[in-house]
């Protein structure tokens, strides 16, 4: 089985229940905060190994605390980034979960959202390079400073299928970039209000149809409550996905990303797109019904039976 590179960032989690989100001058007591692993890129490399799935995770990983919370929690998981550790701190991102599990970020950058150009030669110069087939892509690190490197290696190999999630950010994505990349033809994957921003659409199904002529490839366009809408390459209509039930008590970091990377997973094992999504919704649904980003191995070792 070929193997799927993951571009992107693995970054500590600062979780933080609150109430309310604060408006502007206004005092919150915090009374609990609680760290977990995440970033984009790694929750997609989790998911990849909770299925068995073959991957390469290509994540910056730098120093200062977070950047060593990281690296234990990359090691017991027995993670290796292709990367070199850059010589610059990590840095975090905050989370403020509210009490009805929505999530919001406050993001700070540091060395693990950056990349070099030589980082990318060398992968080009190694084995695992042509083990590979697939890339997964983020839009935060496409539009940092350092995006240009990523997509000049995605340029430079149409032979590789790219998925791409653009982000809650997709519209701060330069244009130019954005447009580069979708270019490149990759399978999207998004949630409703992202597309609807991004498109400028007056429906999910007018943004979904735009988007798949725009790549000319599959878009998926996850609707919380309403499951997931598939704009397959190829076909004329859309296909809604139903979604799982979803438990009281969790929050929904991670959802999306662990959605994708089962998708990813899923296609490799042989899935269908559709059928790989059903799993994906499945996947998610125990994901939000928890606290935080991570699926533990119990966890998915109980759901796998029922994909």
């Amino acid at each position: 089985m070929k193997k799927t590179l993951v571009i992107g960032s693995a970054v500590c989690d600062v979780v933080i229940p609150v109430d309310h989100l604060p408006v502007r001058s206004e005092d919150i007591n915090l009374y609990h905060q609680e760290l977990s692993i995440g970033g984009c890129a790694f929750n997609v490399c989790d998911m990849l190994r909770h299925f068995g799935v073959p991957f390469i995770p290509f994540l910056p990983v730098g120093g200062g605390i977070y950047g060593r919370f990281v690296q234990e929690n990359l090691a017991r998981r027995g993670i290796v980034s292709a990367c070199p550790s850059p010589d610059a701190e990590n840095g975090c991102c905050y989370c403020l979960v509210e009490p009805d599990g929505e999530r919001t970020f406050l993001c700070y950058h540091g060395a693990e959202y950056l990349f070099e150009e030589e980082w990318f030669s060398g992968f080009e110069e190694s084995r695992e390079a042509g083990q590979t087939d697939s890339v997964y892509v983020c839009g935060l690190e496409v539009e940092e400073t350092t995006g240009e490197r990523i997509l000049a290696f995605l340029e430079r190999h149409p032979e590789y299928r790219i998925f791409f999630a653009p982000s809650a950010r997709i519209c701060k994505i330069p244009d130019e970039r954005m447009n580069r990349i979708l270019d490149r033809h990759p399978v999207l994957h998004l949630n409703e209000e992202e597309a609807l921003r991004f498109t400028r659409c007056q429906s999910v199904e007018q943004a979904g149809t735009w988007l798949r002529k725009r790549t000319g490839n599959t878009v998926l366009i996850t609707c919380g409550a309403e499951g997931c809408l598939v704009f397959e390459q190829g076909e004329t209509s859309a296909v809604r996905v139903a979604p799982f039930p979803v438990g009281n008590g969790g929050d929904t970091i991670g959802a999306g990303d662990s959605h994708i990377g089962s998708v990813i997973a899923l296609l490799h094992l042989g899935y269908g797109m559709v059928e790989a999504v059903r799993g994906a919704n499945r996947v998610a649904a125990a994901v939000v019904s928890k606290k935080g980003a991570n699926l533990g191995d119990e966890a998915f070792a109980a759901l796998s039976g029922l994909l």
